[in-house]
């Protein structure tokens, strides 16, 4: 006798048979307090950035749109006045280009002198631990009396660098390094890559560290020399640590204050002015021009950032 098939049993809905339920058709409450859950954990970093960083900028737009009596009384609105009188200054425009010198030069020498410093420091060599740790010096020290160490040292009079260059027959008497533009905005630079350099080489240093060797034995094997597995590994390799330590020199050199107000304090005039010593330069006449200034910094580096990582992004996917 044939046997009859059984009808086909009926398939429980997800959930009802004890498994969890798919997310889109959980409760809205359920739901909300999945998305909350990690809050009290993180509410204290998101009050400290909103106090910190979040307000101030608020502040600062809103002041910029202000008329503010150098005694701190708010005198009501001004409109864009603060702005068209910023963009008014005659030597704004020069100072926008020693700023915009200054950030491609600092971060410029300071990524090209870092990855030689990694590659080198990434190699075994007698003396590296202590050659690792010398280089850090420049970051534990203070930025400003680094500064202000370098501008004794090139004192017209009696600084170290003009004896030694006087000594050495190299110039006939000291001279006047810091009193002209000329020679104060390279040594200006120098001063800031000098300081920039242990942070920017440790972090390229720690992305040489996470390549493997297998790498380079690959290229070996295939012939490459060792500029080619340079160019052709290493760099590709390299573009995350790249990519944060350009980041963060922008940022940082873009906002520099302590090296250019110890060095030369922006003289002679405006002559090594960048657009932060000459927002604090403009505030003691008229704070709301100098908040006005704030923001087109604000808005300089957001833009500066935006184009670097776009340009990022658009080489790799080229690759």
């Amino acid at each position: 006798m044939r046997e009859t098939a059984s009808p086909p049993t009926s398939r429980k809905p997800s959930g009802d048979d004890g498994q969890a339920a798919p997310a889109a058709r959980r409760p809205f409450s359920a739901r909300l307090r999945t998305a909350l859950g990690p809050l009290p954990w993180i509410s204290p970093a998101i009050i400290l950035i909103a106090f910190v960083v979040l307000w101030p900028v608020v502040e600062m737009v809103r002041s910029s749109f202000l008329r503010i009596r150098r005694s701190g009384i708010v005198k009501g609105s001004n409109g864009t006045d603060n702005y068209k009188k910023l963009f008014d200054e005659p030597d704004f425009t020069h100072v926008l280009w020693n700023t915009m010198v200054w950030v491609v030069c600092v971060v410029g020498i300071t990524i090209v002198l870092s990855l030689a410093l990694a590659q080198l420091f990434n190699q075994q060599f007698p003396g590296r631990r202590v050659a690792r740790w010398a280089l850090i010096i420049p970051w534990a020290a203070s930025v400003f009396m680094t500064a202000i160490v370098f501008r004794w040292m090139l004192h017209h009079s009696y600084g170290a660098i003009n004896t030694l260059l006087v000594d050495l027959h190299v110039i006939d008497e000291g001279k006047d390094w810091l009193g002209e533009p000329s020679t104060a905005f390279p040594w200006m630079i120098g001063v800031a890559v000098f300081v920039s350099l242990p942070f920017t080489t440790y972090t390229l240093l720690a992305g040489l560290q996470t390549i493997p060797g297998e790498v380079y034995e690959a290229a070996r094997m295939d012939g490459a020399s060792t500029w080619r597995t340079y160019l052709s590994v290493t760099l590709p390799l390299l573009r995350p640590a790249i990519l944060v330590a350009v980041v963060i020199n922008l940022i940082n050199v873009f906002n520099s204050f302590p090296i250019i107000w110890a060095m030369t304090g922006g003289g002679p005039g405006y002559e090594t002015d960048t657009t932060t010593t000459f927002m604090y330069k403009i505030k003691a006449s008229d704070i709301g021009e100098s908040a006005a200034l704030s923001v087109v910094n604000f808005g300089i580096i957001i833009v500066l950032v935006l184009l670097y990582l776009g340009v990022n992004r658009w080489n790799k996917e080229a690759d």
